[in-house]
């Protein structure tokens, strides 16, 4: 049997007002560059996303969603690729595909076929679901202070007990975190800087502050990532645990599953963001579960496939007990799914069904619709 056809339907989906930072900051998100435009240059929502519908010649459709910041001329060269391919033979953690950002999105169409087909979970593929609720957390970008208590006040009554926040040197996050330990004393606060702190000094000043003040959960990259001897020095600072981000999409900056390795042989931190496809983010997980850390599922602000994703390869994570990265309809105006997947703060549930456990919602795709294109047998 093979991959009969390929539908890449490209699509905006703004986010919704005042979701992303306060409405006089203009602070974008996107770290990558885009087409010769230097990174943190273009916020996240301008950059188009690509749904791929994979449909099998016994009428099988998988679904998949790429990253952000997408290239047609990889989406057609991997759809010609797989079109020639019969299904059976495909290894699903090994796919005939060079590595690139659109990886995971056909990795992902490839394994909700194959479940569907079989009658299965994506989840069951993974090794069978540990837990069928993931722990999930609040999310801003930058914020003004005056906004920040009556913020962390919705998140608290929706129910989350985590958010993470974007920041960089110019954010006064000790402000923040005494408006929040005010006006919301039981969430807690994940700070990811991005590498923007820049220096151990900078990073220890607001550390000093920071852990008087009790509500931190964690730092994430708070300096460039290859410091990581200074990153044990500021694991042995403060009690402040120390977080690395692992995230393989960002081919760009050469990351792969031996920073995690590299990061535990220095004794550089204390637990992990992974961001990866299915195959690579379950051996990240073990990477984790080795070491004895706890970590949590990264995202990109995705739609509701790609979040789907993340459900079951957390779902099958031993290591996955943090808060992870799942609010993509908190923030965008839609997930395009039919139906949304069932958050109740502080948790997401796996979905149920075969496959992903999740349909497209074929009127909203229309809506934010773009372009789109299509890859047969035959042409």
């Amino acid at each position: 049997m093979k991959i009969r056809s390929i539908t890449a339907t490209e699509v905006i989906v703004p986010a919704n007002p005042g979701a992303i930072n306060s409405s006089g900051l203009s602070r974008p998100l996107h770290r990558l560059p885009v087409a010769g435009r230097v990174g943190w240059s273009v916020q996240f929502d301008e950059l188009p996303k690509c749904i791929l519908r994979m449909q099998l010649e016994d009428g099988t459709v998988g679904l998949g969603e790429c990253y952000r910041g997408h290239d047609w001329a990889t989406i057609e060269a991997v759809s010609t690729v797989l079109l020639n391919r019969r299904f059976e033979e495909i290894a699903l953690q090994s796919l005939p595909i060079g590595a690139c950002r659109e990886y995971d999105g056909f990795e992902c169409a490839i394994w909700d076929c194959f479940a569907r087909v079989h009658g299965l979970r994506v989840v069951d593929l993974l090794g069978g679901a540990l837990r069928t609720e993931v722990k999930i957390g609040a999310w801003s970008g930058h914020r003004e202070s005056r906004e920040v208590g009556s913020l962390c006040e919705e998140f608290a009554r929706k129910g989350y007990d985590c958010v993470k926040f974007k920041c960089d040197l110019q954010d006064d996050v000790v402000g923040w975190c005494r408006e929040i330990a005010d006006r919301a004393p039981g969430l807690k606060v994940i700070l990811d800087p991005n590498e923007r702190w820049k220096t151990p000094a900078e990073t220890r000043e607001r550390i000093d502050a920071l852990r008087e003040i009790g509500n931190i959960l964690c730092l994430e990259d708070p300096i460039p990532r290859w410091m990581l001897d200074e990153y044990r020095r500021l694991r042995q600072f403060s009690p402040i645990p120390i977080v690395l981000h692992v995230s393989l999409p960002y081919l760009q900056e050469g990351q792969r599953v031996s920073d995690a390795v590299l990061a535990l042989k220095q004794s550089a931190v204390d637990g992990f963001n992974f961001n990866a496809g299915l195959a690579k983010f379950q051996c990240l997980d073990h990477v984790a579960v080795a070491a004895g850390l706890p970590c949590w599922h990264g995202s990109e602000v995705d739609l509701g496939i790609l979040e789907a994703m993340y459900l079951h390869s957390c779902a099958a994570a031993q290591s996955c007990v943090w808060p992870s990265d799942i609010f993509g309809r908190l923030i965008r105006s839609h997930d395009l799914l039919k139906k949304p997947l069932e958050i109740s703060p502080p948790y997401a549930s796996l979905p149920e069904g075969p496959g992903l456990g999740v349909e497209l919602d074929e009127e909203s795709l229309k809506r934010y619709q773009i372009q789109e294109r299509w890859f047969k047998l035959g042409q």
